[in-house]
């Protein structure tokens, strides 16, 4: 038998993630692995399952490795961003963290409960977020669910943060099932590499409500990402100013899109619920 694996629970608006440090001696997890850990029913239980790696790029504190429920490799997560980067900011006594991701590189600030990450510069390109077919506008694309004469839900902004997102603005949040829609528009032929898909409901200029289905996740309290999404979406399409609060099921993030360097940040708390050790039967080990 391998030997124990510890882990830490954490969350960000109660996006929640099992957080494995393999800093010191390589993790290497299989996705039936990763399904059975982050199984509810049986397992430990996340959204998503986080991997802290060492990193050599200089500047560089830790890389952070992203898989979702469904035991797939994705590039973004923006509240466990913002949980990674407080607890490497814990461990070394600082609160200017950079983390390294496969969307990139993020610099985070932490200062208690809250964390400010720099998420990076939002791409529109159809080519960029991606979609399987051009679209010279992305503010608004051809895409509806529902009759062609009264589509239920249609004309999604969509924008790549690290990862593709799809945003259905709407007049009414709860008069929408995202349940019963999020799966097959996640999977939507012209989302190749498959979207997240988030309901938006424009408050007022600088608020907005937002229910959003994660690509590979389902529904979740919050999305980092999607509320970043939501927000630069708003902006282009005017219905919005660049400063916003985004109110999630789980609480609320606000999101700034810079001006002077078209950065997106993002502030919003984090959260240590526990630790424990991985169960070996999880792993597919015999307990005895």
């Amino acid at each position: 038998m391998t030997a124990p694996l510890p882990y830490l629970k954490m969350n960000g608006l109660g996006n929640d993630f099992v957080v494995l440090d393999a800093r010191a001696q390589k993790i290497a997890l299989s996705r039936q692995q990763i399904v059975a850990i982050s199984d509810r029913a049986n397992g430990i239980g996340c959204d998503q399952l986080i991997v802290m790696e060492p990193d050599t790029v200089e500047g560089v504190d830790v890389f952070m490795r992203i898989y979702n429920a469904e035991g797939g490799e994705v590039d973004a997560c923006g509240n466990a961003t913002r949980c990674i980067a407080a607890l490497v900011a814990d461990e070394t006594g600082t609160n200017a963290i950079t983390i390294r991701t496969n969307a990139g590189i993020l610099a985070t600030r932490t200062e208690g409960d809250m964390v400010t990450a720099d998420m990076g510069v939002p791409r529109f390109g159809w080519e960029q977020i991606p979609l399987a077919e051009p679209f010279s506008d992305t503010t608004g694309i051809e895409l509806q669910i529902g009759p062609i004469d009264a589509p239920i839900l249609h004309t999604p902004s969509v924008v790549n943060v690290g990862n593709p997102h799809a945003i259905f603005w709407v007049k009414d949040l709860d008069a929408h099932d995202l349940a019963k829609f999020g799966p097959l528009l996640e999977n939507h032929p012209i989302f190749p590499e498959r979207a997240n898909i988030t309901l938006a409901q424009v408050i007022s200029d600088d608020r907005i409500k937002v229910k959003v289905w994660e690509r590979g996740a389902g529904l979740t309290l919050a999305c980092g990402t999607a509320a970043c999404a939501t927000a630069v979406a708003a902006a282009r399409k005017g219905l919005t100013g660049r400063k916003v609060t985004i109110e999630l099921p789980g609480g609320p993030l606000d999101i700034e899109w810079r001006v002077s360097n078209d950065h997106i940040l993002m502030t919003g708390p984090w959260m240590l619920d526990g630790q424990g050790v991985i169960p070996p039967t999880l792993l597919g080990e015999d307990a005895a």
